[in-house]
């Protein structure tokens, strides 16, 4: 350590937000450059580079053959496949000294399938599975949370190419089951859920999520084996209801009522109900969005759902992907006079409607049900109005919260909210991209078929900041055994020559038996720095030398639990491989 390229850091960086960006910065693992671009530290490397290990020999394990594709790309492969308008400002765009279109690569179906395309016709050549284990670089608007969300990211991407869908599917398996060694290997508390395939297309989506409180990504369970992402939530859909017996609609005066809270007391006030009290999930609230397509285009866009859930802008932007979600701001409702703040009613919304604004409502909006929502003047509300009786809309959405309780789509019970790290996603890709590059092959009745494929994302860099937001305490880091930058942390808890030297001598027998060693000779540090430092650092053997060594022994240390022992100075190197 009196050589290693190091600085420990005694207070958190200012801009820290997670346990993992406080302690990779902290333990002198990565040094930020600018906004979500890290530059990687020795010891990081050294955890990154046995994460890349661990994932090529489960790749390998299956048959996939690594390559590496250049980060710096040409515009047309993706100009062909229509992500270098989809992908919008999120893509990094640049021109060489001759004018031309240039990228950096976010992910590259596109030149795996030109590859394939241009060395394989035939299909004797099939199946087959590419990776690669490569920088990626996406312009993220809001980079946070250190490695875990960054602008530059280190990912392995893999693609399965098959002739047909079974094809695809036992190579689908085969990716699939490796992920689940890769996560076991990295120590991983994760769940495997279902995922909405988005702009990436194809049959079948999973998401491979690390469970944290600090993750992104919010997931639901069910006690009967159920687990999705919230983007792919689907709602139970009620059944049709009769309303011959409703009355009909009437608008009735609701003054200060421009919240569904206000609104709910007001009724429960003036128009008391005989069958129970009214709740906020008796309105339909009426929200308003502007999309913002990536060629420029903007089109506002109005939800209906019920008035005791809120948007979920992550289930909405899934829907209207690629367009971007913004609000629906003042100069906005300035072009539509009819849409009047806080009491905006169903029957101006719609593409045939005056303000020809397309309307999509909850899937729970169904014939027959029966609601109180705005009646286009301030102040008024109108009650009893029926869906498919007053009413219709354009088509519905899945842009609703997902609330704990609700139930889950396979009827296996109620749903739990937690949040996730999202470190892997697998997909049954299908034909989007070979369609769009034109990478077909001779069937075996000389049949030209366009090639199907799957494409399983890992990422590799985010991974070390995942396993610190499962694996830490007040202390510092604490790694898994088999990613840890080194094996044994070795500690000089004095200053006397003679302990320096048995250290020495240890470090020779541990690399003698396989053990990498951080060996902290520092002579003008002390002890408890050390101690720290070690803590902070987070080996998971943590070996001192001190007053002990009179006696002809060293202290032993778990890192994870604490625990602490005497061993014999000539036992501890054999009591150290036997329990490695």
């Amino acid at each position: 350590m009196s050589r290693l390229f190091l600085r420990t850091l005694r207070d958190d960086p200012a801009d820290a937000e997670v346990p993992s960006h406080r302690l990779l910065v902290r333990a002198g693992y990565v040094r930020r450059v600018a906004p979500g671009i890290y530059s990687w530290l020795p010891l990081g490397l050294r955890v990154l580079a046995r994460i890349e290990r661990i994932v090529r020999e489960e790749m390998d394990a299956i048959g996939a053959q690594e390559v590496r594709f250049p980060a710096l790309l040409p515009r047309e492969p993706y100009e062909a496949s229509n992500r270098w308008t989809e992908y919008g400002p999120n893509l990094f765009r640049l021109q060489d000294r001759r004018g031309n279109d240039m990228l950096l690569g976010p992910t590259h179906e596109e030149m795996f399938a030109l590859v394939v395309k241009d060395m394989f016709s035939s299909y004797k050549d099939l199946p087959l599975s590419l990776y690669q284990i490569q920088t990626k670089y996406r312009d993220e608007a809001r980079p946070r949370a250190g490695i875990l969300r960054g602008r530059e990211f280190v990912m392995k991407d893999s693609y399965s190419f098959d002739v047909d869908d079974e094809g695809l599917e036992r190579s689908y398996q085969a990716h699939r089951a490796a992920y689940v060694r890769i996560f076991d290997r990295l120590g991983f508390d994760y769940a495997v859920v279902k995922a909405d395939s988005g702009a990436m297309g194809g049959s079948a989506s999973e998401e491979f999520l690390v469970v944290a409180e600090t993750g992104e990504d919010t997931f639901v369970r069910s006690p009967g084996g159920y687990a999705a992402n919230v983007e792919a939530v689907t709602t139970i859909v009620p059944e049709v209801q009769p309303y011959d017996h409703v009355p009909p609609a009437h608008a009735e005066n609701t003054p200060d009522t421009p919240t569904i809270e206000t609104l709910v007391d007001h009724l429960n006030a003036v128009f008391p109900r005989d069958d129970g009290a009214w709740t906020a999930a008796d309105t339909l609230k009426n929200v308003l969005v502007t999309l913002r397509y990536p060629d420029g285009r903007s089109e506002p866009l109005a939800i209906g759902l019920p008035g005791d859930r809120e948007v979920d802008t992550k289930r909405l932007e899934t829907q209207v992907a690629p367009a971007e979600v913004e609000p629906f701001g003042e100069a906005e409702f300035a072009a539509y006079p009819a849409l009047v703040k806080g009491y905006i009613g169903p029957t101006v919304l719609g593409e045939k409607s005056e303000t020809g604004i397309r309307y999509l409502v909850d899937p729970r909006v169904v014939d027959g049900t029966r609601w109180v929502t705005g009646a286009n003047v301030s102040g008024s509300h109108v009650i009893d109005l029926v869906y498919g009786r007053d009413f219709t809309a354009d088509g519905t959405i899945e842009a609703a919260e997902v609330k704990p309780g609700d139930p889950a789509p396979d009827g296996s019970g109620p749903l739990e909210l937690a949040r996730g790290i999202e470190m892997g996603h697998v997909f049954q890709l299908g034909r989007k991209y070979a369609e769009a590059l034109g990478l077909k092959v001779l069937d075996e009745n000389g049949k030209l078929v366009t090639v199907t494929m799957g494409s399983y994302g890992f990422g590799v860099s985010r991974a070390v900041a995942a396993i610190i937001e499962n694996s830490y305490d007040e202390r510092g880091i604490i790694w898994p055994r088999e990613v840890a930058p080194f094996d044994v942390h070795l500690v000089v808890a004095g200053k006397d020559p003679a302990q320096f030297a048995a250290a020495e001598e240890l470090v020779a027998q541990f690399e003698s038996a396989g053990l990498e060693v951080l060996y902290d000779d520092r002579p003008k540090v002390s002890p408890g720095v050390k101690f720290k430092d070690a803590e902070l650092i987070g080996i998971p053997t943590i070996v001192v030398v001190g007053k002990g060594l009179v006696d002809g022994v060293v202290e032993v240390k778990d890192r994870a639990t604490g625990e602490r022992h005497d061993v014999a100075l000539a036992e501890v190197v054999g009591t150290l491989t036997a329990g490695h």
